[in-house]
């Protein structure tokens, strides 16, 4: 099954986290946390749950995940100017390989100028900054672009976000 790469820090949100990731480790896909050092417990924003980081950005290679999937909350926020990160995203891009992102998600591809044409959506305090990048924003609750990337808006939109994701990497 896939490998999923998941782009995060300290103060996502946590049910975007947790719940995409049970949905795909019950599809059978491996989800690994990467941040910025590998065994670094971040916490998330809403519930301060905790979750253990198991790998650091300089340890791994974008070519050895099948799919991205970048929660919301503060995280992407905080990593969208390190351009380790934002380099991470750029190469899932240009691959074509499936993103997966909800609700202040997109921030991280819009700092890695890859929306550009592409349809999404995202929380709509996030909806002009999809626009100001080049992205088509559409406010519903899951956008799917030809190119593989999959958005949605909020958690209240996670069990079609969940389906939507788990369904691409089926096919």
């Amino acid at each position: 099954m896939a490998k999923v790469a998941t782009l995060i820090t300290d103060l996502f949100e946590d049910s975007e986290f947790f719940s995409p990731k049970q949905a795909l480790e019950e599809a059978g896909h491996q989800v690994v946390a990467i941040g910025d050092q590998a065994g670094r417990e971040i916490k998330g924003k809403t519930d301060e749950k905790t979750c253990q980081l198991d790998e650091g950005i300089d340890d791994v290679n974008p070519a050895d995940y099948d799919a991205l999937l970048i929660p919301g909350g503060y995280s992407p926020d905080k990593l969208r100017g390190d351009q380790r990160f934002t380099d991470f995203v750029r190469h899932f891009a240009d691959q074509q390989k499936p993103i997966f992102t909800i609700c202040h998600g997109p921030q991280l591809l819009v700092n890695a100028d890859v929306l550009k044409g592409k349809d999404a959506t995202a929380v709509k305090q996030v909806g002009v900054d999809v626009s100001n990048a080049g992205g088509n924003f559409i406010d519903q609750e899951v956008v799917i672009d030809d190119s593989g990337l999959i958005t949605s808006r909020t958690p209240d939109d996670l069990p079609a976000f969940n389906r939507s994701i788990v369904q691409a990497l089926e096919q």
